[in-house]
């Protein structure tokens, strides 16, 4: 089809509820003109409602708030307020009442006011909104997202194995607490079930809002596996390998390793643990919040004795 796409035999006219990025062909979508429809705002959706009453719906009288509560179930889409609109003319002529309110709406449709879509980009965009809302910090807006996906239908399991991972991520050795909280949560969710365990998810994404942040432990992690897929395989030091047999012993397994417990400070001051012919590279960085600190102070203590023990 590409040929004749650039040719201008053929002319491709399509829509879709999916993201072109992932699921139109690339050559094809590079080649287009990509127009993305954006939802209706509450204005533009009243002035459907406005319409609606001076015509079909001319027979009924609606409340300010009633208005108000149709645009926010219709949320932003003009095809669902009209068929609000229509299904609130029938409850009404049904009820035998002209006179339209919120509790009127309420009580006689049934409503699902969240578009969520279980695959799509409101999904990924929105555990992407619940994760950077808890990586900066804000309680409500976390709580908000996860109660949009929640309401909207989302897998509460998945949700729980995300917050986990928001907990090891951002968070860290800065407040290991926030790890088992949130290890706990999804634990109680397992038991309880929804709607019940949801509550643990809840309090659990709250904690890590407000807790320390660090990704020093992630950023270490990432260093590291970037290092040990491009570099060789390195032999393990001799003084650090394990002499269960007599061979290994005569061969130097173990020789000159120093049991760091019989050491000042349970600390074999000097000794290295890398494969030969690695420095110290520091991947892992402490940051200055929470638990780290105090990390950052243990570190600084154990290579100063490095360099008195090496005679720096």
């Amino acid at each position: 089809m590409l040929p004749y796409a650039e040719s201008g035999l053929v002319t491709l006219i399509g829509a879709t509820t999916e993201n072109p990025s992932f699921e139109v062909n690339s050559a094809l979508l590079s080649r287009s003109q990509v127009y993305v429809l954006q939802s209706f705002t509450p204005e533009e959706l009243r002035q459907l409602v406005d319409k609606a009453r001076a015509t079909l719906l001319a027979h009924l009288q609606f409340d300010e708030a009633a208005i108000d509560t149709l645009i926010g179930y219709a949320d932003g889409d003009g095809r669902r307020l009209l068929n609000l609109l229509e299904q609130t003319s029938l409850a009404a002529q049904a009820a035998r009442s002209s006179h339209i309110t919120a509790e009127f709406i309420q009580n006689a449709l049934t409503l699902n006011a969240r578009r969520f879509d279980k695959g799509g980009d409101n999904f990924y965009d929105q555990i992407s909104a619940l994760h950077k809302s808890v990586r900066g910090s804000n309680p409500d807006a976390a709580l908000y997202w996860l109660c949009r996906m929640l309401d909207g239908g989302a897998d509460a399991k998945y949700l729980s194995r995300r917050i986990v991972r928001m907990a090891w991520e951002d968070i860290g050795l800065a407040d290991p607490r926030a790890i088992q909280l949130a290890n706990d949560a999804a634990s109680t969710f397992e038991r309880l079930g929804s709607p019940e365990g949801e509550l643990a998810l809840g309090q659990a994404v709250i904690y890590l809002a407000i807790a320390a942040k660090s990704n020093a432990g992630y950023n270490a992690f990432n260093q590291a596996m970037a290092f040990v897929k491009k570099d060789k395989s390195r032999e393990v030091p001799v003084h650090l390998r394990n002499a269960p047999t007599k061979l290994m012993k005569e061969l130097g397994y173990g020789h000159a390793y120093r049991y760091a417990h019989d050491e000042p400070h349970a600390y074999a001051a000097g000794e290295s643990y890398l494969p030969d012919g690695i420095a110290e590279p520091g991947w892992y960085q402490p940051v200055p919040r929470g638990l780290e600190s105090k990390i950052a102070d243990k570190m600084a203590f154990l290579r100063k004795l490095d360099d008195e023990a090496r005679g720096q």
